[in-house]
């Protein structure tokens, strides 16, 4: 009997991108996307949590970042902690214990595997080892210079009492920021001149939350390179902090492999990302994330229908027959 090709989707196929980017405009509908992705309870607001706690309890002072010191070190061991306590509890829930089985898992394969195509011809192991060797560092690197430059003027920095409205809405405009970045960096790193590196990426078929970070370091330097921005728009260091964890802890959570966090037969925590996990499969679709629509502009939306794979082939298809 052939398998399945995905052991479970999601209730809301076709997915929808961001209403505000919708016609005709629902302004209820769009109310209800922003409240929903902060409130009560999200990723986002948990986050920014996490960032705020972080910037009080394991951050240096621009006055100690002025010059470089132990605090570069403080950085990466918070970051490395956070990297390990988060991705190895939700790797155990949903892998290494599997307490919730396979229900609400997308892909109906193994994880993680064997194979020649892994370092240490492990999975686990593989993933482990570029997220922790690579991308901790890397993150905690970028990290540093953004927190040495604000300290030395050489990027502006906004504080509360010059002016809270901007201060909060920084936050606000992260992820929005987030998709504008994420997309254009992912196609450009599925070029023949950088697909060499996001390949390794790539090697995850099926993803577990390991798998999010695992990436070559050139890729973790363009990835972790959104932290650019703070060299042109005034932010604080605790932005910082936020954006660069948007960037590394949601490729965690969003990794998971599966739909969410179930208990008591109902879904408490939104966790991975049906959107990413097509691209794993496919390859050629969902570069972008669906708070701004640039894969529907350009024509590599996949919504998870059988409509929306055929709309692939096809593409695919043209594609081929012009080269």
């Amino acid at each position: 009997m052939a398998r399945s090709e995905w052991n479970h989707t999601p209730d809301n196929l076709p997915l929808q991108v961001n209403p505000l980017f919708r016609w005709p405009m629902r302004p209820g509908a769009i109310v209800r996307w922003y409240w929903d992705s902060w409130f009560p309870i999200s990723q986002n607001l948990v986050i920014v949590a996490i960032a705020c706690l972080a910037w009080t309890w394991a951050s240096p002072t621009l006055t100690t970042a002025a010059s470089p010191g132990g605090w570069i070190a403080v950085i990466l061991v918070r970051n490395l902690v956070l990297v390990v306590a988060l991705a190895q509890t939700l790797h155990v829930i949903f892998h290494a214990r599997a307490l919730q089985g396979q229900d609400h898992k997308y892909d109906p394969r193994p994880f993680p595997r064997k194979g020649r195509v892994f370092s240490f011809g492990d999975q686990y192991r593989d993933n482990v080892f570029w997220t922790l060797a690579s991308g901790v560092t890397i993150w905690s690197l970028w990290e540093a210079l953004i927190w040495w430059a604000m300290a030395n003027g050489y990027a502006p920095v906004w504080t509360w009492t010059d002016g809270a409205v901007w201060f909060i809405a920084v936050f606000l405009l992260i992820p929005v920021w987030e998709s504008f970045y994420f997309y254009w960096m992912h196609r450009l790193l599925h070029t023949d001149l950088f697909y060499r590196f996001h390949a390794l990426h790539h090697r995850n078929t099926d993803i577990g939350p390991w798998s999010g970070l695992s990436m070559h370091p050139i890729e973790h330097v363009m990835y972790f390179g959104t932290a650019l921005v703070h060299f042109v728009v005034p932010t604080h260091p605790v932005h910082v902090v936020a954006h660069l964890m948007f960037f590394g802890l949601y490729a965690i959570t969003t990794h998971t492999g599966f739909e969410g966090l179930w208990a008591a037969g109902r879904k408490r925590l939104h966790l991975g990302n049906f959107h990413h996990q097509m691209h794993h499969r496919y390859f050629e679709v969902n570069y972008g994330t669906l708070e701004v629509p640039w894969d529907v502009l350009f024509g590599t939306f996949h919504d998870g229908s059988a409509k929306g794979k055929e709309k692939m082939r096809e593409r695919l298809k043209s594609r081929s027959r012009s080269t």
